[in-house]
């Protein structure tokens, strides 16, 4: 007689942890679609959205959250650079996350203030290269730099202020048993 072995396997995401990542990339489109406008530009706050997120979730779910969500506000509000967002903000969600989670394990803010460190570098610097190629203009990119210096810095720091001193991180953790 045969018996059929227990398959079952735990699930590789909780539905709490899809609809978590979903509930911030759905703040990262609405946050992408307007900007707060400052003299010469205007200053875009979903780097907020991305960069919590990323110290929240695994590299996977960062990169969905930062990637796609970026990707998809671009597709309904401004689509040129929909593809230079997938890249840039995906790698920027992948970084942080992965310093977040794997750089100091005992050190938490400290493993996440380089993670949005270098997750700033990377969004500045992407948009940058991604905004010269897409509007085949350097000056145009050269003259956007400090308002993506801007949106990094605010992102990053709002994300930092949200996750430690308000504590966000620990509510997470014990959302997720962690």
């Amino acid at each position: 007689m045969n018996t059929i072995a227990n398959t079952h396997t735990k699930p590789l995401y909780s539905t709490r942890h899809i609809a978590v990542a979903a509930v911030f990339m759905a703040m990262n489109i609405a946050l992408s679609s307007f900007g707060v406008p400052v003299p010469g530009g205007h200053l875009y706050l979903c780097d907020i959205a991305i960069c919590t997120a990323s110290i929240l979730l695994d590299p996977v779910s960062a990169f969905v959250v930062g990637g796609i969500g970026s990707f998809l506000g671009d597709v309904f509000f401004y689509p040129a650079p929909m593809f230079v967002s997938l890249v840039t903000h995906g790698l920027q969600a992948a970084v942080i996350s992965l310093c977040a989670h794997h750089l100091w394990k005992n050190k938490k803010p400290l493993a996440a203030g380089v993670g949005v460190t270098i997750g700033a570098v990377i969004m500045v610097v992407g948009y940058t290269l991604g905004k010269a190629f897409v509007y085949s203009t350097p000056e145009y990119a050269i003259i956007k730099l400090p308002f993506e210096i801007a949106q990094a810095a605010v992102g990053a720091v709002v994300s930092m202020i949200l996750c430690f001193k308000f504590k966000l991180l620990e509510y997470f953790n014990r959302l997720f048993n962690q």
